[in-house]
């Protein structure tokens, strides 16, 4: 986004790029006023088209095999492991000796497998991707296809985590190796297993064994009742009311555990809580179980998230796998945004004199080069502003260097040479290392990386920006934004290159994890609760909360201070969690004080970028 000055008068072009929903992926943020334009705001999970219409495919698929699986029970018996598997199961009890060795010992690993499957398998990918990232704050992670686990593994790691996207059963025959599903139930290291093919395990292990040694049957629990899945719109997690928003007819369901109560069964804890609301009244059941060395989740809680739902949830229970004397401390922060020497210098002033007067420690993007080649906001007369000719612009910058702000960049020149991207090819507007267009129902569509792509060309870009910092006598940035939150892998390789970590929400491609090619038209979008280590090996600091937006912009509802702080406050359930935010300094410092202030008062401190970035 930017701010013109122009003639003593400021002329204001918004833009929001938008981390996205999967209900309304290829759509993003955009500007009030007519003028809608995608920037680094927004929801969460950004997905293509070839993502988004394979969701609800998936969710009808993993119904429509629950309810044979509830009916082929009733007329087939699993078929266990050996007998021997059994009696060790009932014996090896809970004691999580070796998993707090593991722990005092190094860094915590993690191991994260993910199915591969059926039509559907490349989400596997996606997935393993997301929870990847996450266990990047902890420590070391590998990971590989379920199908590929050999004996043993599960006890070199400090916790192993299991996504099952793929419904085995049917036309699917099962995946997962034996080996794997006895060492789950033999082990005492931790295991996250998300979603399907909990019932597997304890058929293969025997349901007798399972029971007493977790508590509950998953061969009688079911993602439907009635032959409905409900409509859980809330997770309730650590007394905060976590959303849940999933479009009409792509839900596939949580897994309702039926919990065994009486003698012999070992108590199972209820770690949150799904409200259902279709009944009256509402039923409440467990979102996510645990007992012995097993954490059950329902679902997969990366499908159509935002800011406030019930991926807070995961977020906090990695702590109790990898991390579980971790103390409970919350941070704030704050990163001015899409600064440029098309900026208002004023407006730059007044927003940094009240963060010095507040004592606040923030970030500030900068753009070195403004350019409007088609003249969009200059009458049709093309113009390029560089730093050198915006002195008092560098004057507002060398005072917020001075006075708590750490310079970001944000690119060279935040749009992609004369062409619409999707907009108008203005700083600020466009996108830089990526196309979208804008389609009939005013989505922002992302179409892909730019044509020429490549190492050679992302790096000309990333030094050339480096190099009128050099000029302007300015730091060199440490830190970077990628404009509008989009780039290639290619790209992100190059940055991680040049910059100690990346300060935004980030695009992950299917083939990352793989020998397989980098697909660039399958990917997906994330963001981070705290700091992380994420799969292209570059330290993330994270943006969770989204930015001050009053208007609505391409199909996105308007984002005020209450909801930015109601998100903060949901956050407050990640016990070593962040809220962290942008704010457009074209806007007045009202809208900044009420958010700092609301912040401030649940209790967050704010701290500088760098004091997060990992070790």
């Amino acid at each position: 986004m930017r701010i013109r000055w122009e003639r003593g008068k400021a002329v204001a072009v918004i833009i929001a790029a938008a981390g996205l929903l999967a209900a309304t992926a290829g759509s993003a943020a955009g500007s009030p006023g007519g003028r809608p334009a995608p920037g680094e705001a927004g929801t969460a999970f950004v997905q293509p088209r070839s993502v988004t219409t394979a969701l609800p495919k998936w969710a009808t698929k993993q119904r429509s095999a629950d309810v044979a699986r509830r009916k082929q029970r009733r007329t087939t018996a699993p078929t266990a492991l050996s007998a021997t598997v059994a009696r060790a199961v009932k014996s090896v009890g809970a004691v999580p000796g070796k998993a707090n060795a593991l722990r005092a010992a190094s860094q915590p690993t993690t191991l994260v497998l993910y199915d591969t499957a059926g039509p559907y398998g490349f989400l596997g990918e996606l997935y393993a991707m997301a929870t990847a990232n996450l266990a990047g704050h902890f420590g070391t992670v590998t990971t590989k296809p379920v199908s590929q686990y050999t004996s043993g593994q599960i006890n070199q790691f400090t916790a192993t985590i299991y996504i099952g996207s793929t419904y085995y059963g049917g036309d699917i025959p099962d995946a997962i190796p034996n080996a794997f599903y006895t060492d789950v139930a033999t082990s005492t290291q931790p295991v996250i297993w998300m979603n399907d093919n909990i019932w597997n395990l304890a058929g293969k292990v025997g349901v007798p064994a399972f029971t007493a040694r977790y508590g509950w049957d998953p061969t009688t629990s079911y993602f439907d009742v009635g032959g409905s899945v409900g409509q859980v719109t809330q997770v309730d997690y650590k007394t905060q009311p976590l959303g849940r928003n999933i479009p009409a007819g792509a839900d596939s369901g949580i897994l309702r555990p039926n919990v065994l109560t009486g003698p012999g069964y070992p108590a199972v804890t209820s770690l949150a809580e799904a409200v259902d609301t279709s009944t009256s009244p509402n039923t409440r059941f467990p979102w996510a179980v645990r007992s012995s060395n097993l954490t059950y989740i329902g679902e997969i809680p990366y499908t159509y998230f935002n800011e406030s739902d019930r991926a807070i949830a995961f977020y906090d229970l990695l702590f109790d796998a990898l991390e579980p004397t971790t103390p409970t401390r919350h941070r704030a922060l704050l990163r001015l945004e899409d600064i440029s020497p098309g900026s208002d210098p004023e407006q730059l002033m007044d927003i940094a004199e009240y963060l010095t007067e507040e004592g606040i420690p923030y970030g500030f993007q900068l753009i070195p080069v403004y350019t409007d080649p088609k003249g969009a906001y200059n009458d049709g007369v093309p113009e390029t502003r560089t730093l050198q000719q915006a002195p008092a612009v560098m004057a507002a910058v060398r005072y917020m260097l001075a006075h708590g702000g750490t310079i970001i960049d944000h690119g060279y020149t935040h749009q992609y040479g004369n062409v619409d991207n999707p907009y108008n090819g203005v700083t600020g507007d466009d996108f830089e290392f990526f196309r979208a267009h804008v389609d009939s129902a005013d989505n922002v569509i992302y179409d892909g990386p730019v044509a020429e792509d490549s190492a050679a060309w992302a790096n000309s870009r990333i030094v050339s920006a480096k190099t009128a910092f050099l000029l302007n006598l300015l730091p060199t940035p440490k830190l970077w934004t990628t404009p509008h939150y989009a780039a290639s892998a290619t790209d992100y390789g190059v940055i991680n290159q040049h910059f100690t970590a990346r300060y935004e929400r980030s695009l992950y491609y299917a083939g990352q994890l793989t020998p397989a090619p980098i697909n660039p038209q399958v990917y997906m979008g994330q963001f981070f609760p705290y700091p992380v280590k994420d799969v292209y090996g570059s330290k993330v600091i994270p943006e969770n909360l989204g930015n001050y937006e009053p208007d609505s912009y391409n199909n996105r509802p308007p984002r005020l201070p209450a909801d930015m702080i109601n998100s903060a406050k949901l956050n407050l359930a990640v016990r070593d969690g962040f809220a962290s935010f942008f704010y457009h300094p074209y806007y007045p410092v009202a809208p900044l004080r009420e958010t700092v202030q609301g912040i401030r008062a649940l209790g967050y401190t704010f701290v500088s970028p760098t004091s997060v970035v990992l070790p």
